[in-house]
């Protein structure tokens, strides 16, 4: 899979092995991790089986997440894009076989619209290109910066339900109300 997809102020590509530094950082760090389970990775190994399995998302899937490139300084900050979730594995509670969008950064690189601005090209890429007819987004309810962003890209919310002593906030687009609902 050879995706390219550059925004204003970022490049999306596929992850590759040459991400992991960067992948680390963001996937080590707790603060990142406090709105998903609270389980940072402790090790490289972690991080390289994590690139791994997206990787096989591609060649299995067709689609998965993809690196963030920052254009001025051309380094890894994150990754955003759309996931296929099927399974017990893969899935959110009683969800099952569900495009999403998601986003992860790097903690130095939040708060600058590099969310909100890979989301929407993830977005554009999954209803224009790939003429997906539904993307959901799903977020803690007490991430209150992740249900913004999943508000602000257009996606609408649909209901909440508990997954792992948490509540979640499901959200959805459809592809004949894309465009309708953003700002």
């Amino acid at each position: 899979m050879t995706v390219n997809i550059e925004t204003e102020r970022l490049l999306l590509r596929e992850i590759r092995l040459e991400d992991l530094n960067g992948l680390f950082e963001s996937d080590s760090n707790p603060n990142v991790h406090k709105y998903l389970g609270n389980k940072p990775i402790k090790t490289i190994a972690e991080a390289t089986g994590y690139i791994e399995k997206i990787q096989k998302q591609y060649k299995e899937l067709g689609i998965g997440r993809f690196a963030v490139i920052e254009k001025t300084s051309n380094q890894f900050i994150g990754w955003s894009g759309l996931k296929f979730n099927t399974g017990a594995n893969e899935s959110l509670g009683n969800k099952r076989d569900f495009y999403d969008v998601g986003y992860r950064f790097i903690e130095r690189f939040w708060n600058k619209g590099y969310a909100s601005e890979s989301a929407i090209a993830a977005l554009e890429y999954g209803f224009n290109t790939l003429k997906l007819d539904v993307i959901v987004g799903a977020a803690e309810s007490g991430n209150i910066a992740s249900n913004k962003i999943l508000k602000k890209i257009g996606l609408q919310y649909k209901e909440q339900f508990p997954f792992e002593n948490e509540m979640i906030n499901w959200y959805a687009l459809k592809n004949e109300d894309y465009g309708k609902t953003m700002p």
